[in-house]
């Protein structure tokens, strides 16, 4: 009698032996990798370019008096103001600034992308950022016309119109120069160095004349400022520049900084005595960034152990 009611066995030679998922050939394998890249792309144009982080840092600094325990300093740079950028979206970056309420800020250049036509839309930024104990600004090369690291200005007085225009919303602009803020009678020196790449970077003519107890924060646009900077104290050196290469693709790396700048390309680095920080920027020469966020910088200071 027959038996019902029972699954069959898959034994040798059933039709009912299991089949193996054949592995994806070339094509296959090609379509997922045109895929997964054409997704990192729309991604890199079309979100991370004005997807702003906000990366709080707390540093140690050496000797800092106790009533600059706690100060808060932000930081933005590289802003590149011109057509390219999309409407509102610097505005909204300096209103996030100004709701973090710092104590201080720090821009540290390339306000401009090329040439004059757009320095007055870049000053207007400003126009309303305050901080209690200020505003202060350097220059980039951007803000120089200069390009490369070997290159000819196109706009002789560039420079100028740009600080004479952020000066005139309230910004300090420190060329080669140091101011000293104070609290409870003792102070803090806030110093500022000229663009690397123009030529006109002077160290010394900004920190010479300080006193060497008092501890110092540098604003310097190009990172390679900190070699010029081995003769003076420097506590925190705040820098950008080099947008972090706008590029870090997996497996790749940062495929548009060259081994020099790949050194200080990002974030926070030790530098003898201090730290230097390197800020991926704001802005964009040209619209595309991967793995590299736009980014606010806020620092805390407290004093180092001893």
């Amino acid at each position: 009698m027959p038996v019902t009611g029972l699954l069959p066995v898959r034994g040798r030679g059933s039709d009912f032996a299991p089949k193996v998922a054949a592995r994806p050939g070339v094509i296959g394998r090609l379509a997922r990798v045109v895929g997964r890249t054409w997704a990192r792309l729309g991604y890199a144009y079309h979100v991370e370019p004005t997807w702003l982080a906000i990366n709080r840092i707390s540093l140690p600094v050496r000797g800092l008096p106790a009533a600059f325990t706690g100060l808060r300093i932000a930081q933005l740079t590289d802003f590149h103001c011109g057509p390219h950028i999309p409407a509102g979206y610097l505005e909204e970056a300096i209103e996030r600034t100004a709701s973090e309420k710092p104590d201080l800020i720090a821009l540290t250049g390339d306000f401009i992308d090329r040439g004059p036509q757009h320095i007055g839309m870049a000053a207007k930024l400003f126009r309303f950022l305050r901080a209690p104990m200020g505003v202060f600004a350097v220059l980039g090369n951007h803000d120089f016309s200069v390009h490369t690291s070997r290159g000819v200005r196109r706009y002789p007085r560039l420079h100028q119109e740009v600080t004479d225009a952020l000066t005139s919303e309230g910004v300090t602009v420190l060329r080669n120069r140091a101011v000293r803020l104070e609290r409870d009678k003792v102070g803090l020196l806030v110093a500022g160095v000229d663009d690397l790449w123009s030529g006109e970077s002077d160290p010394h003519a900004a920190l010479c004349g300080a006193c060497p107890d008092s501890p110092r924060v540098v604003l310097a646009h190009n990172p390679q400022t900190a070699e010029q900077l081995a003769d003076h104290r420097a506590d925190v050196i705040l820098s950008g520049h080099t947008h972090g290469g706008q590029v870090n693709w997996p497996g790749l790396g940062r495929l548009l900084l060259g081994k020099k700048a790949r050194r200080w390309a990002a974030g926070l680095y030790p530098y003898r005595d201090g730290h230097l920080y390197v800020n991926t920027g704001v802005g964009f020469g040209w619209r595309f960034r991967f793995g590299v966020r736009p980014e606010l910088a806020i620092f805390t200071l407290h004093p180092a152990p001893v």
